[in-house]
């Protein structure tokens, strides 16, 4: 991801539904390295593999660090199918590693913990604005354009279906 400010009031062009993916770890217990390690390291795998096969259906994402113990990462997808396909795709990252983790998890007495969220946001039902930012979160994942004359409110964003 680029680092260029785009300067001004910009809002993401999104058309349809946007799929926005939650994914973190807790780590409960510091000490359980083995419980926890494997854990950590496998979302950058599969982020490298995404990156690298677009056909996948990663359009974007953003890593979080909310404190010493939890890890996130922001993912939006061109559609809920192609998330549903990579994470059961038998020759992809994800499946190995989930099933790796269910693994160790009941080995480990909850030394981790791992959670995610899927929304499926509808057109007409999202509103986003970047003032002075590189291209970040919704505008990283679709074109980022300057917010028009008769947009310039989040009501009005919010109601035009389309974010611009």
């Amino acid at each position: 991801m680029s680092d260029v400010v785009l300067r001004g009031r910009m809002t993401a062009e999104a058309d349809g539904d946007v799929v926005v993916f939650l994914i973190g770890m807790r780590i409960n217990r510091f000490r359980a390295v083995r419980a926890w390690l494997p854990v950590f390291r496998a979302m950058p795998r599969m982020l490298r593999e995404l990156a690298a096969e677009p056909a996948h259906g990663l359009l974007a994402h953003r890593l979080l660090l909310s404190g010493p113990r939890e890890f996130a990462v922001i993912q939006y997808w061109e559609c809920a199918d192609k998330l549903l396909s990579y994470a059961s795709a038998g020759d992809a990252e994800h499946r190995p590693a989930w099933a790796a983790f269910n693994r160790r998890a009941r080995a480990a007495d909850g030394a981790v913990g791992v959670w995610h969220e899927t929304y499926v946001v509808p057109a007409g039902s999202r509103e986003a604005i970047y003032i002075d930012m590189p291209r970040y979160g919704l505008a990283a994942a679709y074109p980022a354009v300057p917010v028009r004359s008769g947009r310039d409110r989040a009501a009005q964003r919010l109601g035009a279906g389309a974010e611009a």
